[in-house]
């Protein structure tokens, strides 16, 4: 994941909603957008004896060695220790899951937690925004050409003068989808992530504030194309929605288990391309079973017989539901406020 690809945020940009002039966010301590999420950029601290691993601006990294004399460290030996002889080389054993050159696997769950941490506070302040607007807020993940913005166009165009809504749009570079999105009637925000290969609360924080949030309406989040790093940070949505195409292959759901472990719904996507490629649709619901029991799956299709009337009746369901629970809650606090007010009035008669 994002502690060990050395993907950054430092060159990360955001659109306004119409499409206008994109710029890159500075924090109020100098680093520019996703520094402060990711870590980079910041003072290093380093224990006795532990190596440490430098980027150069090109994405390039070497580490040096402290206090052995050696080249060789800890963290090689205690990444080996999961590897069978003759076997796979199973680099996700380990407590950390990975494995990155010159970090220890207690270190890398060190800087993990720290990371994922900070993204936590941000995505908290997202989901409090969005909850004060009645958004139903969705985050639509995938592999790179699954069919995520082709899907969102035609369900924009089905929802156009029923439902508000608002899209913002992650990508490495280009505003190709966000053009796209807007041309089909709905404002979004484009958020170029440079190096960095998935969206995290703090971009999404800015973004939102660029858009006209729709009350009451849906709000989709398209992440980056990205089947491994997206899966680790909340973004501050309601629900998450993975999708896979017919064409991906039946066992992706058990060679990428966290991001179809994560969602709350699974689009199997193109699904009227089934047939022509020989998918296995029973196989690939089942390895999504094995992964995650508790999700819908759905088969769509942008076009054909199968089309989005299951999607669409997913998302009436979900944001009715969303705006039952956010008014059953506001319910509460009005009754707690009463019964606050009546026992002030009560304790100043006496």
């Amino acid at each position: 994941m994002c502690t060990v690809c050395g993907c950054g945020g430092d060159g990360a940009t955001i659109s306004d909603a119409t499409g206008g002039h994109a710029h890159a966010h500075p924090h109020e301590h100098g680093h520019t957008h996703g520094q402060d999420v990711h870590g980079h950029g910041e003072g290093h601290s380093h224990a006795p004896g532990e190596a440490h691993v430098h980027t150069h601006a090109d994405g390039t990294t070497h580490s040096h060695g402290h206090d052995h004399g050696h080249g060789h460290d800890h963290a090689h030996h205690d990444a080996h220790d999961h590897h069978p002889a003759g076997g796979t080389l199973d680099y996700g054993a380990g407590p950390a899951r990975a494995h990155a050159p010159g970090l220890s696997q207690a270190r890398m769950v060190e800087i993990e937690t720290s990371i994922l941490a900070k993204n936590d506070d941000y995505a908290a302040r997202n989901r409090a925004r969005f909850e004060a607007a009645g958004l139903l807020a969705l985050n639509l993940l995938s592999g790179p050409g699954a069919g995520k913005t082709t899907l969102l166009v035609e369900t924009l165009k089905a929802l156009a003068g029923r439902l508000a809504t608002a899209v913002i749009e992650g990508d490495q570079q280009t505003d190709n989808d966000a053009a796209r999105i807007r041309a089909a009637g709905a404002p979004a925000v484009q958020i170029n992530t440079g190096k960095g290969c998935h969206l995290d609360a703090h971009m999404v924080g800015h973004a939102a504030e660029k858009l006209p949030l729709p009350p009451g309406g849906v709000l989709f989040i398209e992440n980056v194309g990205n089947l491994v790093c997206p899966a680790a940070f909340d973004l501050g949505e309601t629900k998450r929605v993975t999708l896979i195409s017919v064409a991906e292959g039946d066992d992706k759901p058990l060679k990428y288990p966290d991001i179809f472990e994560g969602a709350d719904l699974i689009l199997i996507t193109k699904a009227d391309l089934a047939p022509h490629v020989d998918a296995d649709m029973a196989r690939l619901e089942a390895n999504i079973r094995r992964v995650n029991p508790r999700a819908e799956i759905l088969r769509v299709s942008a076009r054909g017989e199968v089309g989005l009337s299951r999607w669409l009746a997913w998302l009436d369901k979900a944001r009715a539901e969303r705006l039952d629970a956010l008014a059953a809650a506001r319910e509460s606090e009005a009754q707690a406020l009463r019964a606050a007010m009546s026992a002030a009035v009560s304790g100043g008669a006496r």
